[in-house]
């Protein structure tokens, strides 16, 4: 006759205490797979946003030196040059359509426009044989950079004065970005659209001499010596 070992005890579901422990051990262990599966969901979606889906984010950093000319005389003309890196935090693909500059001497409040004309480093010589590569709109792939050195003119002869960047001293720059709206999810887009990027700055003239725009600039400091960004302070 066939010999068998001994039984392991089993529980006496009859007992309500020892049931309830039952009970009890497998509900917890049904929330903690249920808070598991939760928190893994969460951080795909987040995971899925931040690397697909999360809108263009835009951000623009002006250095420390930027340079100017005013090379015609009797005209409203004036050329400012300033190297700008674009940064793009989002993950899909943002567009810059086009730049503002705006001037304002603090001594007279008068305020002069500008626009981004060209793209390269300024010289009469390049100038005359139009040797700059025209602006035009700057695709940015979703977390990605770029630098260029922009070139911006005298916004039409409406604006006055002739010439805002003459005397020695500090005036303020506002560099606005127009950028172009990604409406791929409707109203979820429109709900979370961010402002223009938009940086003031302040550069100083530290000597005026009409000779250097014969071929070349003049320089244009930050007083504190530090580069300027669109992004919020802390």
């Amino acid at each position: 006759m066939a010999m068998t070992g001994p039984k392991l005890p089993v529980g006496n579901l009859s007992d309500p205490n020892e049931l309830a422990q039952q009970t009890a051990s497998g509900v917890d262990g049904n929330r903690i797979a249920a808070v598991v599966s939760a928190v893994a969901l969460i951080f795909s979606a987040y995971s899925l946003w931040e690397t697909s889906l999360k809108q263009a984010d835009v951000a623009v950093f002006v250095p420390p030196v930027i340079q100017f000319s005013a090379p015609y005389q009797n005209s409203n003309f004036e050329m400012v040059s300033i190297p700008v890196t674009l940064t793009n935090e989002g993950a899909r693909t943002g567009s810059v359509l086009s730049m503002e500059l705006a001037i304002t001497d603090p001594r007279t409040n008068a305020t002069k426009l500008f626009y981004a004309a060209d793209i390269g480093n300024w010289s009469m010589d390049r100038a005359r044989s139009r040797a700059f590569t025209p602006f035009a709109p700057m695709s940015l792939s979703g977390r990605t950079s770029r630098t260029e050195t922009v070139i911006f003119y005298t916004r039409g002869d409406d604006q006055k004065p002739n010439e805002i960047l003459r005397e020695t001293g500090p005036y303020k720059f506002t560099l606005t970005l127009e950028v172009a709206e990604n409406t791929d999810f409707g109203a979820l887009d429109r709900l979370w659209r961010k402002p223009a990027p938009s940086v003031t700055f302040v550069r100083e003239l530290k000597q005026y001499d009409a000779r250097a725009f014969q071929n070349g600039t003049l320089p244009l400091y930050s007083p504190d010596w530090r580069s300027a960004t669109s992004l919020a302070k802390d």
